[in-house]
């Protein structure tokens, strides 16, 4: 039997021509799409470096809480490396409540001021940022020109650009992330609750030795948003997933009554038999101190163990998330539409999303506020600027902290619903 070569050898010569011509077709897209891609990043680059060019040698008015001393000594850091970097001054400007820095730019909106702001920068999220976003008072769209904004690994990370549930399309940068800690004293109390309904049980045990904040404080509304969320957590989907959308009239009827049913329930065994709230978080951490009370909570976790080394709390001092669920966000620095150094505030930002500057900030001492940073973005030697400390007091070790769901901020517009129908209860003594 005769083979007929040159008719294989043809064959195999049809065969492989569309599959070296895809090949080269795919090589040629790959090209392309390479080509793209540098060209997109150096375009990106040449941008960034205009605004570096720009923004150095001025002053930035960063507009934000300044409650804190852990926080203002950190603020205060950061003004001196933005100094040394680009000799810009950046000026904390320290607010008691965020809806101050609002005021002042939607009346600078109604003066017309529309190009030489006196608020650059503001430390805001939840019910602020609808708000100025609601009255165009901030800048869209300048977050992606960060060139440290892609370590937040956003495409993989939802939550980087959505604040409340709120899409923040590039109006603001994120900052730090922090959920509700409970503490409490081991010497007053060995067994504290774990969920919300045990709150109930052991405030009847122990009257007097817990309290909130009064709203509209922001420590009051994160436990009263974790008590809107935990109580209704039983009811089906279509009805708890309202707490993500406006809060109409038809939602408030179905999920508020849970809230104050309990809440008058618990009140007659609070601090002061709940006809006295304080006005803050700070003191309710003093009337902790003081050994009024036996359990609190907060927002900065790092704020318990950096208290006791003060004093200002007591060395049994230990914390704790609830099994239930923790109240979380994301909090974000956003730039007004009428900044008057916008360029200058951008490299602020950039800076505040730095693995140096996002890594101290972190540091329980400093601040203890955990990083936005996908760290898998970072190379080792950055990583491991992250990992905790060997040795810690006691209550900086979260019990619980691995096991306690996450709960997302509701709606903005819960919180003003919230806060109005408190007071109309609660607020005047009856």
């Amino acid at each position: 039997m005769r083979f007929d070569k040159p008719m294989l050898s043809r064959k195999r010569t049809n065969i492989i021509k569309p599959i070296v011509a895809a090949t080269a077709l795919g090589i040629s897209v790959y090209a392309c799409l390479w080509t793209s891609v540098a060209y997109a990043q150096t375009k990106q680059l040449a941008v960034w470096e205009q605004i570096e060019a720009r923004g150095v040698n001025q002053d930035v008015y960063f507009h934000a809480w300044g409650g804190d001393p852990q926080i203002n000594r950190y603020i205060q850091w950061v003004a001196e490396q933005v100094k040394q970097q680009y000799q810009i001054t950046l000026h904390h400007v320290k607010l008691t409540d965020t809806g101050e820095a609002v005021s002042r730019v939607l009346a600078e909106k109604s003066a017309n001021n529309h190009n030489n702001g006196k608020v650059d920068l503001v430390w805001i999220n939840g019910e602020n940022f609808a708000a100025m976003a609601k009255h165009q008072l901030l800048t869209p769209n300048w977050v992606m020109q960060l060139p440290n904004f892609a370590l937040t690994d956003p495409d993989n990370n939802p939550a980087m650009t959505r604040d409340f549930g709120v899409p923040t399309q590039g109006m603001e940068a994120p900052w730090g992330r922090a959920a509700l800690t409970f503490y409490y004293d081991s010497l007053l109390t060995q067994t504290p609750p774990q969920t919300l309904q045990q709150l109930s049980l052991w405030a009847k045990q122990h009257p007097g030795r817990f309290s909130y904040p009064k709203p509209p404080d922001f420590l009051a509304m994160s436990f009263l948003k974790y008590a809107l969320i935990a109580l209704n957590n039983s009811q089906p989907d279509a009805i708890k997933n309202r707490l993500y959308q406006t809060a109409s009239a038809q939602s408030q009827a179905l999920l508020l009554p849970p809230l104050w049913q309990y809440l008058d329930n618990l009140h007659p065994y609070l601090w002061r038999k709940g006809q006295h709230f304080m006005s803050s978080g700070l003191a309710l951490r003093r009337l902790m101190g003081d050994g009024e009370l036996a359990l609190a909570f907060t927002f900065s976790a790092a704020e318990v163990p950096a208290a006791v080394a003060r004093f200002d709390l007591p060395d049994s001092t230990r914390s704790y998330r609830m099994r239930d669920g923790s109240l979380s966000n994301i909090h974000f620095v956003a730039m007004t539409y009428n900044a008057a150094h916008p360029d200058s505030a951008k490299l602020v930002v950039n800076f505040l999303l730095s693995p140096k500057a996002q890594a101290k900030k972190q540091q329980a001492k400093v601040w203890g506020d955990t990083s936005v940073l996908a760290l898998s973005q970072l190379p080792a030697k950055q990583q491991a600027w992250f990992e905790p400390p060997a040795e810690s007091h006691p209550s900086a070790n979260i019990v619980n902290q691995d096991i306690s769901p996450a709960l997302s901020e509701p709606h903005p517009s819960w919180t003003n619903v919230i806060a109005t129908q408190w007071l109309q209860r609660y607020g005047v003594i009856r």
